[in-house]
Formats: C-alpha cells, structure tokens, sequence
C-alpha cells in the first residue's frame, strides 16, 4: 500500500494519497497514533488524507469495516533553517549562482526570490544551490520551500548592469592625479573603477555619477571601464593621458 509523498511537515497539512484495494468505506487514517484531519474516499482503490502534526518517523494506518492495514512509513520534516546566502547581489537578468546554507535543504523544492521561482539543486541537508531568475533592481526576499514548509528572512539585490556616458574632463596629465567624473546609469553599486587596466580611487555620487582620481598611465587615448557586481560598462578611449612639456 504505496502512500505519496512519503514525508511533509511536522506542523501537519500535507495533502497525502494513499493506493491499495479493499479501500471502500475507509473510516479513518491514522499517522501513528493522530488521525487525519481529512480523509477523502477517492475510490475502492485510493483515499486521500491530510497529515496531522508531528515528528520523526511513524506509520501511516488506513481503518475500513474490513478492519486496520499495515503501517506505512511517513516521514515528518521541520520547516527549513537558513543561515547564509552568497552572493548577496547579481544582475537584474538573473544567472547568478547563490549558495544558500542552513539546515533542513534536503527536500528543498523551490527558491522564491521576490515574485519569482527557481528550482535548486540539493547539496545536502545543510547547502542548496540555486540560479537567481531576473527581477529588477532592488533587493528582495529570498525563500525557501522544503517538504516541511517555507521559510524566509534573507534578501538579495539585484543590480542592474552600469552604462557609461562620458568621462569628464576626457582628458589629463600622465602622472595622474585628475579628478574625473564618470557619468552613465546603474552607477550606485560601482565596485571598480579601471583606467586602461589600471585601477582609479573612486566615491559614488548617485546611480547617474562616479568621482574617480585618474592613476597614472601612458600617453595617449585609454578604456575607461566601470564595473559592479552584474557586469561592467566601457568607454572606449574614453580618457587620454597627456604627456607633459619637455625642453
């Protein structure tokens, strides 16, 4: 007598079907010593039933005139604990592969970040691996949905890939030095700031404005690129270092 699914959560509430003959008239499932909170007649072969609360494993019983079957193992599972997820942040075009850790992951079906879905792989009891779907910009909360419910409380931002405008004043002596601002979008979670490779100290103004202090570099155009956690921008030849007077 197969039951499906074989495990759900402790605090009860799992919509279980039961297959096996002789089934007509069922009077009660029990889930070791609790009954049902309901059970459904489907049909001489197949009743449904839904799980009390409870823990650890017990067997599942079904009651008909005929008298009480065999227990059936049944599995309780306590809600999912999760203590970590990294990254914490990624592109607004999703892609990006979070690490959850915690305890209770090894039914995890489903990781919600905000509105939208994702299914995860299981690691192990303690890590689930999941591929955040798009969502746009900001954060939102993560959660996760095991066999013995769902459980929240972490959050992820997403970040919106930066573009890049202009890079004023375009141009600067070799020795570095110049304080330049970088103007583009998605600019707020800048995390580099390079010029032709090289990095530049930078403060973000706004998510339209970066202030960086050109290093040094060779004469000559160079690549200005703006990068943060879900992509990076190019200004091709967007700087030019200057060499100084000579006699």
């Amino acid at each position: 007598m197969p039951i499906s699914p074989t495990q759900g959560s402790s605090g009860g509430g799992t919509l279980v079907t039961i297959t096996g003959t002789n089934l007509s008239g069922t009077t009660a499932v029990r889930f070791g010593t609790r009954s049902a909170t309901s059970v459904t007649n489907v049909s001489p072969t197949q009743v449904t039933a839904v799980s009390p609360a409870g823990n650890g494993a017990v067997g599942v019983t079904v009651t008909t005139p005929g008298g009480t079957s065999n227990p059936i193992p049944f599995y309780y599972v306590g809600a999912p604990f999760k203590q970590t997820l990294s990254p914490t942040s990624g592109s607004t075009a999703g892609g990006t592969l979070v690490t959850i850790n915690g305890t209770g992951l090894s039914s995890a079906t489903s990781v919600a970040f905000g509105a939208n879905t994702a299914v995860p792989t299981v690691v192990s009891d303690g890590q689930i691996t999941v591929t955040a779907p798009a969502g746009a910009a900001g954060s939102v909360g993560v959660s996760v949905t095991t066999a013995g419910g769902t459980n929240n409380g972490l959050s992820f931002t997403y970040v919106a890939v930066p573009t890049v405008t202009t890079v004023t004043p375009a141009e600067g002596p070799t020795a570095g030095g110049t304080p330049v601002t970088v103007a583009g979008t998605g600019l707020t979670s800048t995390n580099s700031v390079t010029f032709d490779g090289n990095p530049a100290p930078f403060t973000v103004i706004s998510d339209t404005a970066v202030s960086a202090v050109t290093p040094p570099g060779a004469a000559g155009p160079v690549d200005v690129v703006v990068s943060n956690d879900a992509g990076s921008a190019t200004a091709t030849d967007g700087f030019t270092y200057v060499a100084g007077p000579g006699i």
